[in-house]
């Protein structure tokens, strides 16, 4: 039996709490979230809704394989795209349309192993994507939970136009990133935009993104005490591979 149900009530609650005010992930419509059904079909957030009041009504079921399928087209207008992530719906009497980064969502949970998938936009992330720091190399981890909870690097993507296009940046992007470190990342960061936490659970996404949030609020700090000190490769790889981290892991259900 489908596992549908489940995960649109996990899907909603996962929004609800990425959308606390007090959390300073997102305002008004902003980011969308995902979760993938054991039936070859996902929830996606519904385009104008909102994360902090989210129900059952403000998600959309669709087909994953058609809108994956979608990423290899190059020659579909806005309204095309449109058109076809309304075709990709469960029901075809659903009044809402799936969000315009619906493709996204269905390459992350068809290529890059998530089962839930939660896009914000938080202040102290953003300070970072939309700085100068964004144009040069990826920064480096800074402490050990920071690796337990959100692997060993982030991914940067520079900016790119909402929808397909940056929907196959990224796809490209977790692919070069799995040939770099033999699995897919957690976060990705792009450029004047946001941040994407890729989970096995809900509870996993929250992890990440609150793990995150931190790291640039400790990022930023560090430039009042000189600037950061990264951890080397070695070290990074240490921490990432080490036998008791990776039962913490198991532990706080984080991959």
């Amino acid at each position: 039996m489908a596992n549908c149900e489940i995960v649109l009530q996990a899907v909603v609650d996962m929004s609800r709490r990425l959308g606390e005010p007090e959390r300073d992930l997102v305002i008004l419509g902003e980011g969308n979230t995902s979760g993938l059904c054991d039936d070859g079909t996902f929830w996606v957030k519904a385009s104008g809704t909102e994360l902090r009041t989210m129900d059952a009504h403000g998600l959309v079921r669709v087909a994953l394989e058609p809108v994956v399928a979608l990423a290899d087209r190059r020659d579909l207008t806005d309204d095309e795209v449109k058109q076809a992530l309304n075709a990709a719906r469960v029901d075809p009497a659903a009044t809402r349309h799936p969000s315009v980064e619906t493709v996204l969502h269905a390459l992350t949970l068809a290529e890059a192993g998530a089962q839930y998938v939660g896009h914000t936009h938080p202040v102290a992330v953003n300070a970072l994507a939309c700085s100068q720091a964004m144009l040069g190399e990826a920064p480096g981890r800074l402490f050990p939970d920071e690796i337990v909870v959100c692997g060993p690097a982030p991914l940067l993507v520079p900016y790119t136009d909402p929808g397909l296009p940056l929907a196959r940046a990224i796809r490209d992007a977790y692919r070069r990133y799995a040939d770099d470190w033999g699995q897919p990342p957690k976060v990705v960061v792009m450029q004047n935009h946001g941040l994407i936490a890729l989970g096995r659970s809900p509870q996993e996404v929250d992890n990440i993104t609150a793990m995150f949030v931190k790291t640039c609020r400790v990022l930023a700090g560090t430039y009042a005490f000189g600037g950061p000190h990264y951890l080397s490769e070695a070290d990074v790889r240490r921490i990432h591979t080490r036998p008791d981290e990776a039962y913490r892991r198991q532990q706080l259900k984080i991959g």
